[in-house]
């Protein structure tokens, strides 16, 4: 039986992974359809989300049914629960490249406001989080989890510039660019909440491996020379 439970655990850390890069493809896709004012691949993104929503919900079915049937105690328990937690954070991001690539699609038709330089940025700071994120789940690695948890805050500071950006150079100085610069603006705040939900993966991550509670305790992790 064992046996059979350590196979099934395997399927379900594969099933994982594949969320995973399910995410971090329509995380660049939307933002490279935006870079390149690309409509078709866009759509694309909008129209891959169901085969994501599937996985999610084939991956919780699958947790819950390795629970009912074995009963895990302790560790096994705790990868399981997770394993629940991370794929709905991947779920999560996974919309929220959607809302991208929608805001995109409206943005393609209207006339470039400027050349993307930090959002571009905080994409690619958004796709190594969850990469990163993954990694650390896959190999119960709290030192990975600690890099995400960490790379938190330059997500906000390239957030905070881009904004900052919009609103004073943009929108402030010639009100007739609020309908494009408000939609970049979304998109940045969309990348920001990527990087929320991978830092809520790696504080998951932390709890797998070693039971402790990191969300709302960053503070004893930097104590610790964690972060």
């Amino acid at each position: 039986m064992q046996r059979h439970f350590d196979l099934e655990l395997k399927e379900l850390n594969n099933d994982i992974l594949q969320m995973g890069v399910f995410a971090q493809e329509a995380i660049f896709n939307s933002v490279e359809a935006l870079k390149n004012r690309d409509k078709q691949l866009a759509q694309k993104v909008i129209d891959n989300d169901a085969t994501v929503d599937k996985l999610e919900l084939a991956v919780d079915e699958k947790c819950i049914d390795l629970i009912a049937r074995y009963q895990p105690m302790a560790k096994d328990l705790r990868f399981i629960t997770t394993g629940m937690k991370i794929n709905s954070e991947l779920e999560r991001i996974a919309d929220i490249a959607v809302d991208i690539a929608q805001r995109t699609v409206e943005l393609v038709d209207l006339p470039p406001l400027k050349p993307l330089v930090d959002i571009p940025k905080l994409t690619l700071i958004s796709q190594n989080m969850v990469k990163i994120a993954i990694d650390a789940f896959v190999k119960g690695d709290i030192e990975l989890a600690k890099k995400v948890m960490l790379s938190d805050s330059e997500a906000n500071h390239f957030r905070n510039l881009i904004q900052k950006e919009l609103t004073e150079d943009y929108m402030v100085k010639d009100g007739t660019t609020a309908p494009r610069a408000v939609q970049l603006l979304l998109i940045a705040r969309f990348l920001e909440r990527i990087c929320d939900h991978t830092t809520n993966i790696a504080e998951d991550v932390i709890y797998m491996v070693q039971a402790e509670v990191a969300r709302h305790h960053h503070e004893k992790f930097k104590e610790n020379n964690s972060i």
